[in-house]
């Protein structure tokens, strides 16, 4: 490990991995098996777990991009099994919630922004180059195309597919596709459900509450009305409702 700045505060694990230029702050926390290349900057507050990779460039637990960050102590947390890619930057939380959550398993490719106070589910997938502002929430085996850009506090459900250069200001409910712009409902993620494991008979209900949602002429708090009068309860039929009825920015319309 020639030419690494590591703090003697810093709580490293077994059989990590660390390249030269990389610099590892006081109060870091990095676990076991983990692979940190070249030029990576790793700041007060990064938990990091265990099997994570972070490639050249990467930033963990930077000073969150808010005029409301006043300094307090807050985290910044890598699940298991992640991989953040050359030049992302995932940034510490701020006084609002205290910590930044990436979940296990995700991938964050090159040039992607994670800001203060996001939680991101497991297994969620940032394209190259995708920005989220604060305080966003992204949910399990979500994947985020390319370039896009997502305001903050808006909430993305699981299984979601979203198209790259997306301009994301509503909430987006969980298994569908999101396109165009302004961005809409575009069918379901079937694809991407099949690949999780999702049966037919699962998508066929995910269906029918979807086409009173988005195949219908009726409003949004009728469509709600209509899918708990009609649709047989599932799993699948509350949580959507319960996304729909508890999102605060509004969930996306169809452009079907």
């Amino acid at each position: 490990m020639k030419y690494v700045d590591i703090s003697p505060e810093a709580r490293i694990g077994n059989n990590v991995q660390i390249d030269s230029f990389t610099r590892i702050h006081d109060d870091v926390e990095i676990g076991d098996n983990c692979v940190i290349h070249s030029n990576v900057t790793i700041f007060p507050g990064a938990r990091i777990g265990d099997g994570v990779t972070l490639f050249p460039g990467a930033v963990i637990a930077g000073v969150p991009q808010a005029l409301k960050f006043r300094g307090a102590k807050t985290y910044a947390y890598i699940g298991n099994g992640t991989s953040i890619h050359e030049c992302a930057t995932v940034n510490r939380g701020t006084a609002s919630t205290g910590k930044t959550i990436v979940g296990e398993n995700c991938l964050i490719m090159a040039y992607c922004h994670v800001a203060h106070d996001c939680v991101l589910g497991n297994r969620v997938i940032m394209s190259n180059a995708s920005q989220i502002a604060g305080e966003v929430h992204i949910d399990d085996a979500a994947v985020i195309g390319g370039g896009s850009l997502i305001h903050q506090f808006c909430h993305l459900g699981r299984n979601i597919m979203l198209q790259g250069g997306a301009l994301v200001n509503k909430d987006i409910p969980p298994f569908v596709k999101a396109a165009r712009e302004p961005i809409s409902y575009v069918g379901l993620n079937t694809i991407g459900m099949h690949r999780n494991g999702f049966s037919d008979e699962d998508i066929a209900a995910i269906a029918e509450v979807y086409r009173y949602l988005y195949l219908s002429d009726l409003n949004v708090t009728n469509a709600v009305k209509q899918i708990l009068e009609k649709v047989p309860q599932s799993p699948f039929r509350d949580e959507i409702v319960d996304f729909v009825n508890n999102s605060q920015r509004g969930v996306i319309r169809s452009a079907i």
